[in-house]
């Protein structure tokens, strides 16, 4: 599709920031390049900071988003901040409404919840974490309805009333998070927003958007389906360049990574806009694992430069 057909709407940009513990660098580099990025993102105009969970993974120093999404709030203006995702099935609802209700105090109005159903990590790690992971997973229905509760401050145990203080004027934004069908119809269900994980799954995007936006079931907390959709973005001045940092990148499936965003400037922002038609989506998050800070830096400013650009020209 060229860029002459593709309507000048507006395009919001995010980062999926996986705080990547680089060969030769300790963590103490690591969480401070993500405060670093988060920066620059907001410079540059990216519209959110969202940071994921993982346990005992060699490599990734995410392992508590609400810990790091407090930092990167005290050191940037007006970016979003979100958990990308909270894995739900590890903790008590009461607990992670808590985290939140706390950071939508520090920071109103700037702080998005997401909720995931993986293990985010081995399975011994799994059960270390918080025991039977799978029979959680089974309770996730009543888990998310406490959750709900807690957050519309109606939740109650053994019919005493329990809120998760404070309570904040702005809750934080809630959304679903996924790769697959299951995840779209328990946003549809909880009338939640639904971030689409395209940049590590196999399933078919608008297959998945399709199924939560029309399963979707509006409330007060939501009356109309949101999506995003997070697709990995390497981006370079030449094509060569990002075709050679994208080859660093270690991939359990090339396949998956056929669908990433790969090339110079003009040829991803002109990629983000077809999706963004293709999808009917407007909002993107950008997962960037290139193994080199600065180039992961570059990465992002680039995207951000030619996108705004696009926007500027039409």
């Amino acid at each position: 599709m060229g860029s002459q057909s593709i309507p000048a709407k507006s395009l919001k940009l995010g980062v999926l920031d996986m705080v990547p513990l680089l060969p030769g660098n300790r963590p103490e580099q690591a969480v401070q390049w993500a405060g670093e990025l988060a920066r620059r993102a907001e410079a540059w105009g990216y519209t959110r900071y969202w940071t994921s969970e993982h346990h005992d993974i060699e490599g990734m120093a995410s392992s508590s988003p609400e810990v790091l999404l407090a930092h990167i709030g005290a050191v940037t203006r007006k970016i979003k901040l979100g958990a990308g995702a909270i894995l739900l099935p590890h903790y008590s609802p009461v607990k992670v409404v808590e985290w939140f209700h706390l950071l939508a105090a520090l920071y109103p109005g700037r702080v998005e919840l997401g909720l995931g159903r993986a293990p985010g990590g081995g399975p011994h790690a799994s059960m270390a974490l918080s025991g039977n992971f799978l029979q959680h997973v089974a309770e996730l229905p009543q888990t998310t309805e406490a959750l709900l509760a807690l957050l519309e401050g109606t939740y109650e145990y053994e019919q005493v009333p329990v809120f998760a203080r404070p309570m904040p004027e702005q809750p934080p934004a809630l959304w679903m998070l996924g790769t697959n069908r299951k995840s779209a119809e328990y946003a549809a269900r909880y009338s939640t927003g639904y971030v689409f994980g395209q940049f590590m799954s196999e399933q078919d995007t608008r297959e998945m958007l399709s199924i939560y936006r029309s399963a979707f079931q509006p409330s007060k907390r939501m009356d109309k389906p949101r999506t995003m959709v997070a697709v990995g973005a390497i981006c370079a001045l030449t094509d060569e360049q990002a075709q050679q940092w994208a080859a660093q990148v270690t991939m359990s499936d090339p396949a998956i990574r056929a669908n990433w965003l790969v090339g110079t400037p003009s040829d991803v922002a002109e990629r983000l806009r077809s999706l963004q038609v293709e999808y009917d989506n407007d909002e993107f998050l950008l997962v960037t694992p290139i193994p080199d800070y600065e180039q992961r830096l570059q990465s992002y400013r680039l995207i951000a430069e030619a996108v705004n650009s696009s926007c500027d020209s039409k």
